[in-house]
């Protein structure tokens, strides 16, 4: 029979394990419905390879360290994904308007449109500390 701090060690780990799958399957869920396709027959994350493939060669090494700038306060472990998301709108907005090269105003017009709602707050505060003016980019956020 369990009993004493064996059975406590027990629970303990049950109920750690348990909240580590639901986890991961949230995650793993979410991902999942990225990858199914919608009605054209590409998924967000298709669009979103093919926008960053189709505007590689806009970019230039300012844009790039412009970018890197702006995602270095997302953790290290979404960083990755966080840019190549933010990349792939900012590829979709330069082949929409056709430009020659992408720009900081389109870099931070992409991030803006490509960043949740609730994490808005934290994006202003680093555009200020960029010294970046907010005043064009009102009516996205």
């Amino acid at each position: 029979m369990l009993d004493g701090w064996f059975l406590w060690f027990i629970l303990f780990w049950v109920v750690v394990l348990t909240g580590s799958f639901a986890i991961g399957g949230f995650f793993m869920f979410r991902k999942f419905l990225k990858k199914m396709p919608k009605e054209d027959g590409k998924s967000d994350m298709d669009w979103e390879e093919y926008f960053v493939n189709q505007s590689r060669h806009l970019w230039d090494q300012e844009g790039t360290t412009l970018l890197e700038e702006l995602v270095s306060p997302v953790p290290e472990l979404f960083r990755d994904v966080a840019k190549h998301k933010i990349a792939g709108k900012i590829g979709e907005l330069a082949l929409k308007e056709k430009v020659s090269s992408i720009n900081e105003d389109l870099i931070i017009r992409g991030y803006i449109v490509a960043t949740p709602k609730r994490d808005h707050k934290f994006l202003r505060k680093r555009l200020s500390e960029k010294e970046i003016n907010m005043a064009p980019y009102e009516h996205l956020f």
